[in-house]
């Protein structure tokens, strides 16, 4: 591994996620690939927002993964919210959700989400996301100041 790469702090994960099995399905493909990224979970909008807006409690850089559907704020809600924010404006957001609705899709791309991922039941779906995401962060640079 080259230099730079080992000097680089490690992406903090924020995982927005109402449904329990889920999140665990992204904790066990973060142990099975050896991927020792810090990982936080908020259960919806609000939670991820009050996390972000707090000084210290996400360290970037981030990149937050983001379901639609949960209750007191979904998906959308959120990143409308974010990027209205100056200071969270630039957060890096993949949508990881059920949703394979167009009218999600389209919302969700219109606040300049990263990319729209529809979860896989049950096999390795989580395995083959985190393994992308470990790609997209090691190449990506990522916005590291508030």
């Amino acid at each position: 591994m080259n230099q730079e790469l080992s000097e680089r702090k490690p992406v903090t994960i924020l995982l927005v996620d109402d449904d329990y099995v889920d999140v665990k399905g992204v904790e066990r493909a973060l142990k099975q690939l050896k991927i020792p990224n810090p990982l936080i979970r908020a259960k919806d909008g609000v939670e991820a927002l009050e996390l972000l807006r707090q000084a210290d409690s996400v360290s970037r850089p981030y990149l937050i993964l983001l379901d639609i559907n949960m209750p007191r704020m979904n998906g959308i809600e959120m990143l409308a919210q974010l990027r209205q924010d100056r200071k969270l404006a630039s957060s890096v957001v993949f949508v990881l959700t059920t949703s394979k609705d167009d009218e999600d899709r389209i919302a969700a791309y219109d606040q300049h989400v990263a990319g729209y991922i529809v979860k896989r039941q049950g096999g390795d779906g989580f395995i083959h996301i985190m393994e992308m995401l470990e790609h997209y962060w090691r190449v990506v640079e990522m916005p590291c100041i508030s």
